[in-house]
């Protein structure tokens, strides 16, 4: 009970949540035996982050700031405007379009919404589009980013569970895929309430080509990442450094658009990206043992059986209690803490790993764009200067939308597993 309230008061007076999940798990450790157990966290520490698969981590992260350095954004929304932006309410469907191509080149939410929030939205305002829906759309094709390989997200997953990661990336390119188009068919259908603009010129075939061309290189990048791991010619870990030189490569021989300080800048943001993020992993790993210890685990899935042993009704209410805890908690923390409790329960009801690793990582990346403490609602709030309740009110269409979606891959295993099948992870 100490160690919840601890973390609780902790979260709640802005310490960030790394630290507060490392100090209650402290003083959890205190509370068992004093200063004999308090020196096992270092250890325990060094163990969360002794995963060699966590090497990808920071390679992905460095591989994006490189690609979004050369410019290699401007080209995927140009090609994708190229390709939809004939459509009434054509920047909108582009808008999450290009979510689709740059979820190749970063797998990260907050990137997309932090890169388009820049670029999209104001050339969505400046084209008549309200600011406000705009950043929904914004907000919405963001966690594409995460669900289509590579995703960070599924880097710590597969890693922590020994779930095959290159399984978790063949697994996630269908969702992804799905949460584009049912997302273009919310905005058809809501192109006359939302008064968008007209359909604009259709590209000419002659002009797609051109801007194809343009576009290529950057369309190499998850061809080279997704066809290494799911080839089986090497590692997660190995793909994303080939990745990172690879992206050097076209940053400085082809385009010339990388200096010595451009590349100094891009390692430090590549840094603390990768900090923060291990800093939540390794001081989660004291609470995560003290918990494993005093059997929390056990007694939350036998609570968790107690309800029902339909299968159907335990696994909505997993997803129920990840989307509400990601409503006030970084997922990445929620990931770590939850999935060696959840888990094991979704196995006694017969669910594959990697299937319910898809779970996992769908409703996590929808906890990213839901009040009061999305990330992406931040990001994009920031960067462009709208009230986050604004956002948030013109974002529950996509929302419903794409939490449908997560419950149709939740109970449609063959869906789910489809791809994993076809390429023999599952």
């Amino acid at each position: 009970m100490i160690v919840g309230i601890a973390f609780v008061v902790l979260v709640l007076i802005g310490m960030p949540i790394g630290f507060a999940l490392g100090l209650a798990g402290i003083i959890g450790l205190i509370d068992m035996g004093g200063g004999a157990f308090f020196a096992l966290a270092p250890s325990k520490m060094f163990n969360g982050l002794n995963i060699f698969p966590f090497l990808a981590m920071p390679f992905f992260i460095l591989a994006g700031e490189i690609m979004n350095h050369t410019g290699i954004t401007h080209r995927l929304v140009t090609l994708a405007q190229a390709l939809v932006g004939h459509f009434r309410g054509g920047l909108a469907h582009t808008n999450m379009l290009a979510s689709v191509f740059f979820a190749g080149l970063t797998g990260a939410a907050t990137a997309d919404a932090a890169a388009f929030g820049r670029t999209l939205v104001p050339a969505m305002v400046k084209r008549g589009y309200s600011r406000d829906y705009a950043c929904a759309v914004t907000a919405a094709g963001s966690i594409i980013g995460p669900t289509i390989p590579p995703s960070g997200l599924m880097v710590v997953y597969g890693s922590l569970m020994g779930v095959s990661i290159g399984g978790l990336f063949a697994a996630g390119i269908l969702p992804g895929l799905l949460i584009c188009l049912v997302c273009m068919i919310v905005i058809a259908v809501g192109v006359k309430a939302n008064n968008l603009p007209e359909a604009e010129a259709r590209s000419s075939f002659r002009e797609l080509v051109q801007i194809f061309k343009s576009s290529i290189l950057a369309l190499f990048m998850p061809v080279i990442i997704l066809g290494g791991i799911l080839g089986g010619i090497v590692t997660p870990t190995e793909a994303a450094s080939i990745a990172v030189g690879y992206a050097l490569f076209i940053g400085v021989v082809v385009y010339r658009a990388i200096t010595v300080p451009d590349f100094i800048g891009m390692l430090i943001r590549t840094a603390r990206i990768t900090g923060v993020i291990f800093v939540i992993i390794a001081f989660a790993a004291i609470l995560g043992w003290w918990m494993s210890f005093n059997r929390i685990p056990q007694e939350i899935a036998e609570a968790i059986l107690s309800i029902s042993d339909n299968p159907y009704i335990i696994i909505a209410l997993v997803i129920v209690l990840l989307l509400a805890i990601g409503m006030v908690m970084d997922i990445t923390a929620i990931l770590i803490l939850l999935a060696p409790v959840l888990v094991p329960l979704t196995e006694q009801i017969g669910l594959e790993p990697i299937h319910a690793g898809i779970i996992f990582i769908l409703a996590l990346n929808i906890s990213l764009m839901t009040p009061p403490v999305g990330a992406c609602l931040f990001v994009l709030s920031s960067v462009t200067g709208e009230r986050l309740e604004r956002i948030a009110a013109k974002l529950w269409p996509f929302l419903i939308a794409e939490v449908v979606i997560l419950f149709i891959f939740a109970f449609w295993e063959d869906l789910a597993l489809a791809l994993p099948r076809l390429l023999g992870f599952a």
